[in-house]
């Protein structure tokens, strides 16, 4: 691993069994963690500014180095100053490498995984072709052919000014046999050594880079790729790549994969962030987590409340909430809640209203904020287990 307190330092300062609580300290200030990052894929958290992702307590977003790269491109986000400035973000910024779109590009997105359609290596979507030096895809805005590397994914986050980095993988989906899991994870790790070369010679000082841990749902892989990151020199790790058909299976993957990891470095779940997703990844020792759930749901009409006999979720395009006078939760600081009630929510979501888009991801983001601070103070007084399992069992984070 690599050290280096300019870049990035994590301390740990409570534990609870593997839970633990810290800060991550980044050229853009500091990260309390366990922490959920809200998506700013495209440069914006959908429906919000970045002063309100702020004031509801993010300390850290994440944007998206392909889409990014689509538009408006590297160089006139770096002539702006930088995706800090560009978007009016002070706080800290993490950035994807791309390789997810990879794998959304060639093989379907995850409902196409889950369902098991695409095909391992396929040429769908809008792929040219991906080998050894990197993929070649047309730009969904004007088809034009664009090419990513590692080199060029990092360069690309140079340009963005990201505090964190993410290295640039191919990520397989869950019905790709072992084989071809293994060849892929394997250029992951070739692209690992070749990423953090690139940015040994050019990358911006203070960025840090974490790199990802692959290997699909195989044991031996993922310890392969486990032992191959930590070696590899890197400022922090993420977990990547298919964790199983369901959650049970993805739950296994991770209590296998996260004690593999050295103990005190940050580490970073890709894409997981279901209400009790989370708190089984921050039992295990997980200290930051990326989805786009909250503002995803927002966009369909969906509040996300403590209700686990719902998956979390209450639906407002429902028409049987005309007439109810109740907020969305009880006791929700968000200005949905405090000035709002499910009627007038439900009208503005049935129709299509964007106000509703708004007030719900600041709803959905504040209970999220919520529910990671709770875990952070449970954790702090030893008591994370009942805290979690009060959430689970029905309980608002925003009591805790």
């Amino acid at each position: 691993m690599r050290e280096d307190p300019q870049r990035l330092r994590f301390e740990i300062d409570a534990r609870d069994g593997s839970a633990r609580a810290g800060v991550l300290h980044t050229a853009h200030g500091p990260v309390e963690t366990p922490a959920f990052i809200p998506l700013a894929t495209k440069g914006t958290v959908r429906g919000l500014e970045s002063a309100e992702v702020a004031a509801l307590g993010y300390e850290l977003i994440l944007g998206n180095t392909y889409h990014l790269l689509v538009s408006p491109g590297p160089d006139r986000i770096a002539a702006a100053g930088g995706l800090h400035r560009f978007m009016g973000w002070e706080r800290a910024l993490i950035t994807d490498s791309g390789g997810f779109q990879v794998f959304s590009l060639a093989h379907g997105g995850v409902a196409d995984e889950v369902k098991g359609k695409g095909r391992p290596g396929g040429e769908q979507g809008s792929v040219v072709s991906i080998d050894e030096e990197g993929v070649r895809f047309r730009s969904y805005r004007d088809g034009t052919e664009l090419f990513l590397s590692p080199e060029t994914s990092m360069e690309t986050q140079a340009k963005l000014g990201a505090d964190i980095a993410l290295a640039f993988d191919e990520c397989t989906p869950y019905h790709a046999d072992r084989e071809y899991t293994a060849r892929s994870m394997q250029r992951t790790h070739r692209w690992l050594d070749r990423c953090l070369a690139w940015h040994g010679e050019h990358g911006p000082e203070r960025q840090a880079v974490f790199g990802i841990v692959q290997g699909g749902v195989h044991e031996d892989l993922r310890r392969e790729s486990a032992a191959a990151v930590a070696a590899a020199g890197v400022d922090g790790i993420a977990i990547g790549g298919t964790l199983g058909r369901d959650k049970e299976e993805m739950r296994g993957v991770l209590a296998l994969t996260v004690p593999l990891l050295p103990e005190g470095v940050p580490k970073h779940l890709l894409g997981i962030g279901d209400v009790d997703d989370l708190l089984a990844g921050i039992a295990l020792g997980l200290d930051v987590f990326d989805c786009a759930i909250p503002t995803r749901l927002a966009r369909h009409g969906t509040a996300l409340v403590p209700d686990p006999a719902n998956r979390f979720r209450l639906n407002l395009r429902s028409a049987k909430w005309e007439g109810d006078r109740a907020p969305i939760a009880a006791d929700c600081p968000c200005p949905a809640c405090q000035h709002h009630d499910r009627d007038y929510l439900s009208y503005l979501s049935r129709n299509e209203e964007l106000t509703a888009v708004r007030l719900l991801c600041l709803h959905n983001l504040t209970f999220m904020r919520e529910l990671v601070a709770g875990a952070r103070r449970a954790i702090q007084t030893d008591s994370f287990a009942p805290y979690s399992a009060s959430i689970t069992g029905g309980e608002s984070p925003w009591k805790a």
